[in-house]
Parts: C-alpha cells; sequence; structure tokens
C-alpha cells in the first residue's frame, strides 16, 4: 500500500508539473488563457502595489526554487519524508509557486518595443518557440523522469536503490553546461510585444538564473564532481555558446571523483 501511494503522489506531482509547463508557455506568449504576462490588463494597472506583488512573486519562486535545491534543504526534507519522494515534492511545490505567480500576476501598462512587420513578429514567435523545445528536448537528453521524480518513485515500487543518472556529453551540452536556461531566457525574451510586465518578468528571471547558475548550482557541482566538473567547465561555456573558453591548462584543483567519466549535462545531477 504504501509503495501505490508513493507512485500515486509521483504521478500527480509530474501531472500537475507538465499542466503547469504548458500553461507557462501561453502565459509569456500572451495566448488566449485566464491570465497571462500582459492580461488582463486593469485600467488602474502599474500601480506601486501592483510593482510589489509581482517582485514578490518572482522573489517566493527564487527563493522556493533554489532554497529547496540545496543539500542542507534536502537532508533536513527527507528526515520527514521518504527520499524517493523528494524530488517529486520539488517539483510539486515549483509548480505551485508558479501558478500562484499566474494567478495573481499583475500586467503592467507600457510598451518597450513592438515589431509591426508580420515575417519579424512571426520569427520572433518562431524563436521563442525554439527556446521552449530546447528547454523539454533538453531534459530528455538527460533523463527526463528522474529530472521530475517519476523514475525515483518506479524505482522505490520496484525494490531497486536509487542511483544518479549518468552523465552524457551530447547535443545541446557540447555546447553549453546548462542548455535548459538559455531555452528559457530566449524564450522570456524572444517577443514581439514586450510590454513593461514582460520586461520586468524577463529581467528578473535573466538575472536569477545567472546568479543561481553562477554561485549556486556550479559550487554545488563543482563540490560533487571535483576536478571532472572544472575541466568541463574549463572546455564548455556556461550559457551563451559564444565566446567559447580559450583552451588553457587548467589550473583549479578541487577533490576529484576520479572515476574517469565525462562531466556534462549538469541539469541531470540536479536540476535545480
Amino acid at each position: 500500500m504504501r509503495k501505490a501511494l508513493i507512485l500515486i503522489y509521483g504521478v500527480v506531482c509530474y501531472a500537475v508539473f507538465f499542466v503547469t509547463f504548458l500553461y507557462a508557455i501561453g502565459f509569456v506568449a500572451n495566448v488566449p488563457l485566464p491570465t497571462t504576462v500582459d492580461r488582463p490588463l486593469s485600467p488602474a494597472a502599474g500601480t506601486m502595489g501592483d510593482w510589489i506583488i509581482d517582485i514578490a512573486l518572482l522573489g517566493l519562486f527564487a527563493v522556493q526554487h533554489s532554497g529547496m535545491a540545496r543539500r542542507g534543504f534536502k537532508a533536513w526534507l527527507t528526515r520527514w519524508i521518504s527520499p524517493a519522494i523528494e524530488r517529486s515534492t520539488y517539483v510539486l511545490l515549483t509548480s505551485a509557486a508558479l501558478i500562484l505567480l499566474f494567478w495573481q500576476w499583475r500586467p503592467l501598462p507600457g510598451r518597450i518595443w513592438q515589431v509591426s512587420d508580420e515575417r519579424a513578429w512571426w520569427a520572433l514567435y518562431a524563436l521563442s518557440a525554439f527556446g521552449w523545445l530546447v528547454v523539454l528536448s533538453g531534459t530528455f537528453i538527460i533523463n527526463h523522469f528522474d529530472l521530475f521524480g517519476l523514475r525515483q518513485v518506479w524505482l522505490r515500487v520496484r525494490g531497486i536503490a536509487y542511483t544518479p543518472p549518468q552523465f552524457v556529453d551530447s547535443f545541446y551540452y557540447r555546447v553549453v553546461r546548462h542548455p535548459l536556461m538559455l531555452g528559457f531566457l530566449i524564450a522570456f525574451w524572444a517577443t514581439p510585444v514586450m510590454t513593461l510586465g514582460h520586461l520586468l518578468f524577463a529581467l528578473a528571471t535573466t538575472g536569477y538564473v545567472l546568479i543561481a547558475v553562477r554561485f549556486l548550482e556550479e559550487r554545488d557541482l563543482i563540490a560533487t564532481h571535483g576536478n571532472d566538473y572544472l575541466e568541463y567547465r574549463r572546455r564548455v561555456p556556461m550559457i551563451c555558446p559564444w565566446p567559447r573558453p580559450a583552451q588553457r591548462p587548467n589550473r583549479e584543483v578541487a577533490p576529484s571523483r576520479g572515476d574517469g567519466r565525462p562531466i556534462v549535462g549538469t541539469e541531470a545531477q540536479d536540476p535545480r
């Protein structure tokens, strides 16, 4: 019975995530939905209260998304719940933070730019769609079902000990170390109509990605994988594909895992 509940919980968390992910695409692209980054726009929109609410929603997501990813928090959490559902719980609460943002977001008036040429309009939407495609397909290049907790609960049901998926040096991960983050940034910025609210959303998420990846995720990856990851970091840029890092001897030293496997596909180890 306990195993069945764990499996059901993992599947429900994944389903909530997938619906939230699809809504996020429409939210950013302003497709007809109850709320988007620019709609509905109240006649009184743009007050200081609206700015405070939007910034608070973005900040809440950042704190949840990075805070729950830290080793100390995960160690504390797994004292109260099964380690098999730790990732699913993270995915569920991340989805909840996004749902709250979608629900309470306050569109802000004012346009920074608007593309009038129809071909350019569709080209920007196509570029945004490409960004979302990079995000989704990038999860399958590493291990989609491990990333969102389904593999963990399935292994628990089968009575098999969990082992982290191996890194694979392929496709996007030969271009940048964090292609999922690159995909998000493309999706957020490629828009034919950039409103003040969309600009706030894009700037805040960009700043969060750059800070969290550079000072939190990369630090954890170096601590976990030592010199192997430092060598990978020397060869492959973080998010922007250009310019490529200079090929020079790596003088950074850290405790090494020592098994000789290449370290790539960073989100597979800890996507948060």
